[in-house]
């Protein structure tokens, strides 16, 4: 266990160090911070640390840097969640003011954590088991061709063509018919329904617009996720930049991206997260990732999250990815 001098000479350093991207000299930790200790004392500290894994030396008689056990203590022990500022709180509600529908709101939110962060930001739709259908829509392009429009109680819209040549006026028939037999039932409920119904086997139009509802109720929203803010990288300097491209690979990887976020669940309001080699795809081992939940489970359910370098500011990351949370699960609550 470390005494209370090494863990304020460990934050110390983590602070300077995540501002500056440079090695942190005993000096310098001394001048800039009220250490009340003179800076051969802070060296042995700095030496006791490297000893014990929470800091490393990159070149002899080089400063110091944190090491992943480093960032994981400081994070476990040093950085409480700062709240907002009511002018930042002011700039998410302003942000995300007027949002349509659920489309909207996930990538005004990706765009939203991306800009506060600095970092890449990554949410994940919105799904639950328990979302039913709020309407069915037919709309006709042409003679023979119909889109059909699905919208959730959860406010995800999906959309189907239709090769089926119908009349406008059977055209709404239908639609009051799908609606009616469909109204709050749950999507595979719904689909159920129609397929089971009488002119399913009678009418082919009736059986391709409920073909085209089925092929939306088996889909997966679940597996889709928006990413944002690649260029936010490039500001951590040269050094960063061999493992760039590996970094911004995996991140196009919808599965990897899955896995990241499954491999962070927390509860809604809680913020997890995973540091260099915690994380179990090699490529992002040297990034580290802070998520939360969004939602809860018996209205839509999801995670997002931001993604940067081990030297990010922890701190800030993860105020701003809990109060966004807070935020779009309050949107889904309240939609």
């Amino acid at each position: 266990m470390l005494n209370d001098r090494r863990l304020k000479v460990l934050r110390a350093i983590v602070t300077d160090y995540v501002s500056m991207h440079e090695p942190v000299g005993s000096k310098a930790l001394v001048e800039r911070h009220s250490l009340d200790v003179s800076p051969a004392t802070v060296r042995n500290d700095m030496a006791a640390l490297e000893e014990e894994g929470y800091l490393a030396q990159p070149h002899t008689s080089a400063g110091r840097i944190p090491t992943d056990k480093g960032y994981r203590l400081f994070v476990d022990k040093l950085a409480d969640i700062k709240p907002l500022s009511p002018a930042e709180r002011k700039a998410i509600e302003t942000f995300m003011a007027g949002s349509a529908d659920i489309d909207d709101i996930v990538h005004r939110t990706v765009r939203l954590l991306a800009q506060f962060t600095r970092q890449v930001a990554i949410v994940q739709y919105p799904i639950s088991d328990q979302a039913t259908v709020r309407h069915i829509e037919f709309v006709q392009l042409s003679t023979s061709k119909v889109m059909v429009i699905l919208i959730d109680s959860v406010g995800i819209v999906e959309q189907r063509m239709v090769q089926a040549s119908t009349a406008p006026e059977d055209l709404e028939e239908l639609r009051k018919v799908f609606n009616k037999l469909s109204a709050d039932q749950s999507l595979d409920q719904a689909a159920a329904t129609l397929s089971e119904h009488e002119l399913y086997e009678k009418d082919e139009v009736f059986a391709a617009l409920t073909d085209a509802v089925v092929d939306i109720a088996q889909s997966n929203p679940n597996s889709e996720v928006v990413v944002a803010g690649f260029p936010n990288l490039t500001r951590y300097g040269a050094d960063y930049m061999p493992m760039m491209v590996q970094v911004i690979e995996a991140l196009e990887e919808q599965v990897v991206l899955l896995k990241l976020l499954s491999e962070t669940a927390t509860e809604p309001g809680q913020v997890a997260v995973r540091i260099g080699q915690e994380n179990s795809y090699e490529p992002l081992q040297a990034t580290s990732l802070v998520a939360s939940s969004y939602g809860s489970p018996a209205d839509a359910y999801a995670r997002l999250g931001v993604v940067g370098p081990t030297r990010m500011d922890y701190p800030s990351a993860m105020a701003a990815v809990r109060a966004v949370a807070n935020y779009v699960g309050r949107f889904l609550s309240e939609g």
